[in-house]
């Protein structure tokens, strides 16, 4: 009985599954790549993406809810230990290039706080570029929070809970303050929508190719990520077999219709060519831009003074820096290491130099932190003295985290059909209940994420004949891949002659 008491239930589900895979920043991101015509996109992403993975890990992790391993344990056990450290391998190195990114850009936020706008690409060292500085300083953030996290401080987790709920907040800023200008402004949208013309067209010069627009795919399905926590959530789920699928289903339309609501919220205050045309508005500031200008739209519907709507603009500026600021803090301290423990502990200690395994007082793998922190600052430091400027290197390092984050869920469902076909499995919740029907769910996923990290790596050399950007969103993954197979063999090979 205590144990139905604790369980959850429809709305404490769908509630559960949107704060895991809603993201504030995506509503900007999406916006200012493909203007209203992102929305089509993440709805369709919803349909072909979302819904049919999640249900596929919820079959995953019902069925190894035992096991400690994680995704090692569920592709170990599906398809075999070289796969299964290949795919684990690529989700670990994934985090690494999200700390690359993150280590780099949560400058942003920061400076948006203290100063009220994005000066990052101001900034300078001695005779260093801005991009190069923000390099330095990426470097800098990784090596401290490293040492602290490595020493267990992990209460700084907790209290930077207060930045996750003050984004999930600027959602409901958003919503309000542009329905205020809306009425102020006599229902008038600063970016126009004269049919449906503008729901599949972009207002960016950029994305208005084949090419260019199927990239933006990568983004969609980005849009929906944190998709495989939601594996975790069946056995605490009441009547799991009738209200997951049901939950998962609610959830897709609310995240979706939220994406679509927050995107059309921004045109409200946000004229594309006129606020986001300029060079230094990239993928790493969009979101303050926007809020400013959201601020200094609020002040000019009132008739402020320019003064007056200028300070909005900042308040409104400095609290989204704040909250991301915080938010970026928290969840580097958790993914700093949480991400290197599980592969460590979930896959065989053989695999592993003695040193890499060995977990110091405070319950961190130290000596491995260690590794992965110079791995990210070498990263770091080549990207960032590789001669872009800062707005590119944003860029580029947003593709980057898109791409690798994305890739694993390419293999997680080439592993489903033998998933499906392994026998003698207690299979408590089954969303996919003949072969033919977990076949096809395989294949589309397969082919909407296969493709959108091929058009997303192809894009800028056919629009630009820029090989710098693609040559980095390919060297993450064939390099730790490459890597990922001769810690295998290596350890296949000691294994082989010890018998």
């Amino acid at each position: 009985m205590t144990n139905e008491v604790k369980k959850m239930g429809l709305f404490s589900l769908i509630l559960m599954i949107f704060t895991s895979v809603f993201g504030f920043a995506n509503g900007p991101v999406g916006f200012y790549l493909m203007g209203y015509s992102a929305i089509p996109w993440y709805i369709a992403a919803a349909v072909l993406f979302f819904i049919p993975f999640a249900l596929m890990m919820a079959e995953y992790g019902s069925a190894y809810r035992k096991e400690q391993g994680g995704i090692y344990s569920w592709m170990n056990d599906s398809v075999g230990p070289r796969y299964a450290f290949i795919v684990t391998f690529m989700w670990f190195t994934s985090y690494i290039i999200w700390m690359v990114g993150i280590a780099s850009k949560v400058w942003i936020p920061f400076s948006t706080f203290l100063f009220g706008t994005d000066k990052t690409q101001e900034w300078t060292i001695l005779s260093l570029t801005p991009t190069q500085t923000i390099g330095i300083l990426g470097v800098l953030w990784m090596v401290v929070v490293t040492f602290f996290a490595s020493k267990g401080l992990r209460q700084i987790t907790k209290v930077t809970t207060i930045g996750g709920f003050a984004v999930m907040g600027l959602n409901v800023v958003l919503i309000l303050v542009s329905a205020i200008i809306l009425v102020l402004n006599g229902g008038a949208f600063q970016q126009n929508i004269d049919g449906v013309k503008d729901f599949l067209v972009s207002p960016n010069p950029n994305y208005l190719s084949p090419i260019s627009i199927l990239s933006f795919c990568v983004f969609a399905i980005f849009a929906y990520g944190g998709t495989e926590a939601v594996a975790g959530l069946v056995d605490q789920t009441k009547n799991p077999k009738k209200t997951f699928p049901k939950g998962i289903m609610i959830a897709a339309v609310v995240i979706s219709v939220g994406y679509a609501i927050g995107i059309l919220m921004w045109g409200v205050s946000t004229n594309w060519m006129k606020v986001l045309a300029g060079e230094t508005t990239n993928l790493g500031n969009i979101t303050y831009v926007l809020m400013y200008n959201l601020g200094l739209e609020l002040g000019n519907a009132f008739h402020a003074s320019t003064e007056t709507a200028q300070t909005i603009a900042s308040v409104f500026a400095r609290i989204t820096g704040l909250s991301m600021f915080l938010a970026y803090t928290g969840a580097f301290f958790t993914l700093i290491y949480s991400p290197l423990k599980s592969i460590i502990q979930g896959t065989p200690k053989e695999l592993w130099p003695k040193r890499m395994t060995k977990i110091n007082k405070a319950g961190m793998p130290e000596f491995a932190m260690w590794i992965q922190c110079l791995i990210v600052v070498v990263i770091i430091l080549i990207a960032s003295f590789g001669g872009s400027n800062a707005s590119a290197f944003y860029n580029k390092l947003t593709l980057m985290a898109n791409v690798s984050m994305t890739l694993p869920y390419l293999f997680l469902s080439f592993a489903f059909p033998f998933f499906k076909n392994r026998e003698g499995l207690e299979r408590p919740f089954v969303a996919y209940k003949t072969k033919w029907s977990a076949y096809l769910i395989t294949a589309i996923i397969a082919v909407v994420v296969g493709f959108a990290n091929v058009f997303t790596i192809i894009q800028p050399v056919i629009t630009n004949g820029n090989w710098n950007d693609t040559i980095w969103m390919i060297a993450g993954p064939v390099v730790f891949s490459i890597l990922a197979i001769l810690i295998y063999e290596n350890y296949d090979l000691r294994k082989r002659r010890a018998k």
